[in-house]
């Protein structure tokens, strides 16, 4: 967010402007930009609608005071502190015309800001989405966003209208037109869920995205600014019956990578940093930055601490909320196209906005390590608790749905003898807000073809999901944590360079305190006949280690096999993994043709010494 919020200053007058103006020229001829503004407003009430379709209400169960309480601090703290600070820059900041009142609302709204989708972003990429503290966060910046969005529509109402009377007559068709889209077609979209169910047809669509224009129509005629019609639509949506998913997964993609960076660009070209010429305008942003960071992070981390919350929790939640992003950048263009604050003011507000974001990964890191992250993410509530305190055989990590059933009958016959359990894990990618928000859709949830197969094989199974960017470094967390002899992993190989043990692979085998094994399924339904191919080295111990694991229970058939050969009517065979970490292994047979399963056990390297 950070990276295209800044492509989209450098396109602009800021930088190409002052190296190459013919380049500036070039791309945006002032004949564009009119067309370039419009196209950048659809994708804001489009992004807006996803906004409010990720609103989940149900955010706010269990969270009770502490969630009203962290949300009421992070906009009334932060309002009041922009009000103040508006005081000193109206005569220097404010265009002419404007009222105090109205310069004063505008950035104490603006100052109250947080990026409900960043944060959530952030969470999930820092694996804190399930946790006490990531719960807590979103459910006060779910009510924070819903609250700024309302102080905002009235700041609108009020900038825009010419006296009192106006502006409460603006104010008051704001509320009914509410209380309209909460009775009247708030039940009329829920009597569409039903009938769609997933197969959503395209007038369906169609449907919904006409009355989306239609709201933000509306609220823009109202005076309080079509995005927020985009925002109450999505938000009073039905979540039953699989529409809200469905509109989720159709317009995600489009509106993330197509329209919202147009929205930048947009933005780039009205952020002039130039017009920051003197050191006085330099203090001014930072002085601005600090009033920002101390409204919410201070007020949010007092509200957490006198909530009940630990210090290092309640300030995470400090930090979290400080996060504006793009949110406050559509508040700024909102301020800027009602002419309510200048141009040197909107790029001092896109400074703050850049800076505030851009903190909230580095404190997060001090506040919480990666390993007290990770033991957070550990300790989350369950998915699919199968016991009080299990005691895990094995980590099975699983990310696709194809190989699940082939990795739990290994596990299966790795438990038999021992009667455990295993941990199964699948972290989640975090390209998608929907998906770091909701997980995957349960035809495409690895975890559930884990428990589906476990549930015929009788193994225990406890399962554990969280979002993750850095999955290899998470599962060897994870080994540590649990304390597993095992960890057990799919083979991947890279679909663009062909790669079969970098990226997680590489950095689970690199870094694995245990004994890893690699599997090449084939299909592998069974584990009755076992070869094992004869080697020497660690690898070839930890090979012989798990066979041992294996017939325990005698009920498996171990073939000791020499390199190259592997008779019919074996299930799987067991290699040591390569020396020099490839595939194929050392035998020289290839585990890619025909034939069994392979399994290539690779042991940790602080065992070469040992």
């Amino acid at each position: 967010m950070i990276a295209e919020i800044l492509a989209g200053i450098l396109l602009g007058p800021s930088l190409l402007g002052v190296v190459s103006p013919g380049a500036l020229d070039a791309l945006f001829p002032a004949a564009s930009l009119s067309v370039l503004g419009t196209t950048a407003q659809l994708g804001l009430v489009f992004f807006m609608f996803l906004v409010g379709l990720e609103f989940d209400p149900g955010l706010l169960r269990g969270q009770g005071r502490a969630s009203v309480a962290i949300s009421n601090a992070g906009i009334i703290v932060p309002f009041l502190l922009g009000l103040l600070t508006s005081i000193p820059l109206y005569d220097t900041l404010a265009p002419e015309g404007v009222s105090k009142v109205a310069f004063g609302l505008f950035l104490g709204a603006a100052m109250s800001v947080t990026a409900f989708p960043v944060l959530a972003r952030i969470l999930a990429e820092k694996r804190l989405i399930r946790t006490r503290v990531g719960a807590l966060a979103l459910a006060s910046a779910a009510v924070d966003d819903v609250t700024a969005w309302c102080l905002l529509a009235f700041v609108v109402a009020v900038a825009g209208a010419s006296g009192v009377g106006p502006a409460l007559l603006t104010t008051a068709l704001a509320l009914v037109y509410v209380l309209v889209m909460w009775k009247v077609v708030r039940p009329m979209l829920a009597r569409i869920g039903p009938r769609v169910g997933h197969a959503v047809s395209s007038d369906t669509i169609a449907f919904v995205f006409l009355v989306l224009l239609a709201s933000a129509a509306v609220t823009e005629w109202i005076g309080i600014h079509a995005l927020f019609g985009a925002f109450l639509l999505g938000a009073i949506l039905p979540r039953e019956r699989g529409l809200h998913t469905v509109l989720v997964e159709k317009i995600e993609d489009f509106v993330t990578i197509v329209l919202l960076p147009l929205f930048f660009a947009y933005s780039g070209l009205r952020t002039q940093i130039g017009l920051l010429d003197d050191p006085s305008a330099w203090l001014t942003t930072l002085a601005i930055i600090a009033v920002a960071c101390f409204g919410k992070f201070g007020g949010t981390a007092i509200a957490a601490r006198l909530s009940g919350l630990d210090l290092r929790s309640a300030a995470a939640i400090g930090v979290l909320m400080n996060t504006r992003g793009l949110m406050e950048l559509v508040v700024l263009n909102i301020g800027l196209d009602l002419g309510v604050i200048s141009t040197e003011l909107f790029a001092m507000m896109v400074i703050m906005a850049l800076v505030t974001t851009w903190l909230t990964s580095p404190l997060l890191e001090r506040i919480f390590p990666a390993a007290k992250m990770a033991e957070e993410a550990a300790h989350a509530p369950r998915e699919t608790p199968t016991r009080a305190e299990p005691a895990p055989a094995a980590l099975v990590c699983v990310s696709d749905p194809g190989i699940a059933p082939a990795l739990v009958h290994l596990a299966d016959a790795w438990t038999r003898a021992s009667k455990g359990s295993v941990w199964a894990l699948y972290l989640s990618p975090t390209a998608r807000l929907s998906e770091s928000m909701h997980g995957p859709n349960r035809d495409e949830d690895p975890l559930h073809a884990v428990a589906a197969t476990a549930a015929r094989v009788g193994l225990a199974v406890d399962s554990l999901s969280f979002p993750s960017a850095t999955p290899g470094e998470d599962i060897v967390r994870m080994a540590r944590l649990k304390r597993v002899p095992l960890v057990l992993i799919g083979v991947h190989r890279s679909a663009l360079l062909g790669e079969t043990l970098g990226g997680a692979t590489g950095a689970i085998l690199r870094g694995s305190p245990v004994d890893v094994g690699v599997l090449v399924d084939r299909g592998l339904v069974e584990v009755r006949r076992v070869g094992l191919v004869a080697g020497t080295g660690p690898h070839a111990a930890a090979a012989e280690r798990f066979v041992a694991r294996l017939t325990a229970e005698g009920q498996i058939t171990v073939l000791r096999l020499s390199p190259g050969a592997v008779p019919t009517g074996v299930d799987l065979v067991v290699a040591p993994f390569a020396e020099r970490g490839a595939i194929p292994d050392p035998s020289g047979a290839n585990p890619d043709g025909e034939g069994p399963s392979w399994l290539l056990v690779h042991a940790p390297s602080g065992k070469d010494a040992a």
